[in-house]
């Protein structure tokens, strides 16, 4: 059998290397256009900031490792230029000489990945503005600074464009971060976001959202662009990381359909309409695991085992891909954001009912040092409490919650099912109640009618049809609280219910919720039925709305039992 794989990398890296796994005597042929067939393309920020010091570390594998270890045909600098489905052949050029010549298979795998956009905006091909996509690219970008860049504009707050910015602040450059859409990251949603956002600001780096830039032009040996918001930035050089498109041209050429989104149609064992042309990776389309809803995910994970299925289905073992959830995570300078499975943004425009809960617990057992406080987000269905959709963002322990709660929705697990997991705990790692647990017990108790919330964005239509009550300590409720709020700490709510309104809902609050769930309790039981207490408290509100909390730092982690005494200790050594 001679298996023919046009692309190397994440996906068609993998086809090879479980082809030939699966048969010794197998002809396989990698046909890569670039220089380099498998290389870290997830590290090449990193390498650009100088975390990653040695560039060769980057280089996964070569063709004459690939050679020795796995009998794998290799030729890096060749491009398939034409497909010829009825013969089963490909018109493929060698790059270094300009020679054609003609390559016949049996089965065909295509991983021709996608490319980065680079909008038609006038100035836009000057040799100072930069993509990131593959070591070339990255190799004009170090030179580019090594020749004295100062100051740098980066398009696009997606995880390139975070990445980037991050390690240009770390080359010691002034930068720039403009964003078309009023929030960063948009596979977060824009509360979750804007945590990431605040920090990106502390940092240095200078975030222009809701603006576009409009064109470009050298000046003195510099790029000045025009940006739609009427401002000028003068930079060095520019990274465009405003998203990429599914490298398709080839495949509709030769008359294999394209989906809704943009990418290469295939079915689950990831064939295409010929029974012997397969596709994975970034250019073809999967369905969503929650919404159904075809999507395209430039992941590496999925690649791999879209890599490794073709292979099987090439071998006739029959495997398939299900879906995709998404599951992403992004380190922000001291900050990371993870989510897994549908956005809130997606379920409203799936028409997906949902119910949502925020928590901040602490990232590990408070009492042990560096301990700091997570922003979970749980989303799940209102009947049954499925899992649907899960973001963290914070300074320590958001990866290990997002793989939980990953493998959770994968296993179409609940929001009950979440307070039993069993989770490793010691003081250094987590606490005895994990917040995974956590998220399990609010939205179980929210789905049995223990628990009743407001939230942020109801923020003041709603709340101005009651009484809002703080109930944080009045040290805290005096450095910073809604306005029109009226503070009743939690310990002394038993004794003044007397000055609550009887005839007017009640919208409690305090720092993370916790206390005012507490308080929430107090006055459901004392006959207050129409309270509600706002979820995440007033870190989640301050994630919405511009407050003394949307500070970009790690604050005083959150403390059940001392929550009280813990703030003001703050509040005192602050002062």
């Amino acid at each position: 059998m001679k298996i023919v794989i046009v692309g190397g990398v994440a996906g068609g890296a993998s086809t090879a290397a479980r082809a030939r796994r699966l048969d010794e005597l197998a002809e396989i042929i990698v046909l890569e256009k670039d220089q380099y067939v498998s290389y870290a393309n997830c590290g090449l920020p990193y390498h650009i900031g100088n975390v990653i010091k040695e560039r060769q570390k980057l280089l996964v594998q070569t063709p004459e490792r690939l050679k020795q270890s796995l009998n794998l045909d290799v030729r890096v600098g060749h491009e398939v230029m034409a497909i010829d489905r009825h013969q089963k052949t490909l018109t493929v050029r060698a790059l270094a000489t300009g020679e054609t010549y003609q390559e016949s298979y049996d089965n065909l795998v295509l991983s021709l990945g996608a490319t980065p956009i680079r909008p038609p905006l006038p100035g836009i091909d000057h040799p100072q503005i930069h993509v990131l996509r593959n070591i070339p690219d990255m190799d004009a970008i170090l030179a580019t600074l090594d020749a004295g860049a100062s100051r740098a504009m980066v398009v696009g707050g997606g995880y390139i464009g975070i990445e980037v910015a991050e390690n240009l602040i770390h080359r010691g450059l002034q930068v720039d971060l403009v964003e078309m859409m009023g929030q960063i990251m948009a596979t977060l949603d824009p509360e979750m976001a804007r945590d990431l956002q605040y920090h990106l600001e502390a940092q240095g780096v200078k975030v222009h959202l809701k603006t576009a830039a409009r064109s470009f032009a050298p000046v003195a040996g510099r790029l000045q662009a025009d940006l739609s918001n009427g401002e000028v930035i003068t930079a060095d050089l520019v990274i465009m990381a405003v998203g990429v498109r599914p490298n398709t041209a080839l495949a509709q050429a030769c008359g294999l359909p394209i989906g809704p989104r943009g990418g290469l149609q295939t079915d689950k064992h990831m064939r295409t309409i010929d029974p012997n042309i397969y596709a994975v990776g970034d250019m073809v389309e999967t369905e969503s695991v929650v919404t159904g809803e075809l999507m395209l995910a430039a992941l590496a994970g999925p690649a791999n085992r879209q890599g490794r299925i073709a292979a099987d289905n090439i071998f006739g073992r029959g495997s398939q891909y299900r879906d995709t959830q998404g599951t992403a995570i992004v380190k922000v300078f001291d900050m990371v954001g993870g989510s897994t499975g549908a956005s809130e943004r997606s379920l409203q425009r799936a028409n997906i009912p949902y119910r949502k809960v925020y928590l901040h617990p602490a990232s590990h057992a408070s009492y042990y040092p560096a301990s700091s406080t997570l922003h979970l987000k749980v989303l799940f269905s209102p009947d049954g409490g499925k899992l649907l959709g899960a973001q963290a963002i914070g300074f320590d322990g958001v990866d290990k919650r997002i793989d939980v709660l990953a493998t959770a929705l994968r296993a179409g697990m609940t929001v009950f099912d979440l307070e039993h997991l069993e989770l490793s705990y010691a003081p250094p790692f987590g606490s005895a109640k994990a917040p995974v647990n956590m998220a399990g017990f609010l939205g179980a108790n929210l789905l049995r009618g223990d628990h009743n919330f407001w939230y942020a964005e109801e923020y003041p239509e709603k709340t101005n049809l009651g009484c809002l009550i703080d109930v944080r300590t009045p040290a805290e409720y005096e450095e910073w609280h809604i306005p029109g709020a009226i503070n009743i700490p939690l310990n002394t709510l038993r004794d003044r219910t007397v000055e609550i309104p009887t005839a007017q809902p009640l919208f409690v609050y305090c720092r993370v919720g916790f206390r005012g769930y507490l308080a929430y309790r107090i006055l459901v039981q004392l006959g207050f039925e129409h309270t509600f207490n706002l979820a995440g408290g007033m870190l989640t509100f301050s994630s919405f709305y511009r407050t003394a909390y949307s500070t970009g730092q790690a604050n005083y982690p959150a403390i059940a039992h001392a929550e009280d005494q813990v703030a003001e200790a703050i509040i005192a050594q602050s002062s």
